[in-house]
């Protein structure tokens, strides 16, 4: 599988390393963990997981994790730093993840988090089918939480609401960044959490 566009001649090593210098800084790189842990969820899927930075993380403090991602060299990368993580090498638009008590329907999931702009990094055209996938994974109550570059020209938050509201869900909250910063409705990233109704 070809190494998407956006990261073409960046290896997983490299991308990790750029978070390490970040943390060497002194700079907190796990706003998406402290996030997730604040939801008081036990089970995340990382959609979207690269390296695994995040599902690593979540997964030392003690939740249920999987990650999955299409880049293989990114997800051997995950691998390779934590094996006792389930990491699946699949498109987010069309994976299914079995569910082990019952391998004909999707496992479920109390949280669901597409950081690192998945969203904008996802084939064009495939958005939609993407979050109605996310939909499909979560358990009544559950979380997707998504943050992205809003750009022009690029998935804005109308569209993905419009999304997330065919797939079924619910926003719940919206910030303008891992940290929980307020929305103003302005801004060039946004952090979106919708819920699937119970």
């Amino acid at each position: 599988m070809n190494s998407p566009w956006w990261r073409t001649g960046l290896s997983g090593n490299d991308y990790d390393a750029r978070f390490a210098a970040l943390e060497r800084s002194g700079q907190d790189v796990h706003g998406e963990a402290n996030l997730i842990s604040a939801l008081g969820v036990s089970s995340v899927l990382d959609a979207g997981c690269g390296t695994g930075r995040v599902a690593i993380e979540l997964a030392r403090r003690g939740l249920s994790v999987a990650g999955v991602d299409r880049d293989r060299d990114m997800l051997r990368a995950a691998r390779d730093k934590a094996p006792q993580i389930d990491w699946y090498l699949e498109d987010l638009a069309r994976f299914v993840i079995p569910d082990p008590a019952d391998p004909t329907q999707p496992r479920r999931f109390e949280a669901i988090i597409m950081a690192g702009n998945v969203m904008i990094f996802v084939d064009a055209g495939t958005e939609e089918a993407v979050v109605a996938n996310m939909a499909r994974h979560l358990a009544p109550g559950g979380l997707l939480v998504s943050g992205f570059q809003l750009q022009p020209g690029s998935l804005n938050l109308d569209r993905y609401d419009l999304f997330a509201a065919r797939a079924g869900l619910e926003l719940a909250e919206r910030w303008s960044t891992w940290d929980r910063n307020p929305w103003g409705g302005q801004g060039d990233y946004a952090v979106s959490v919708h819920r699937r109704p119970t």
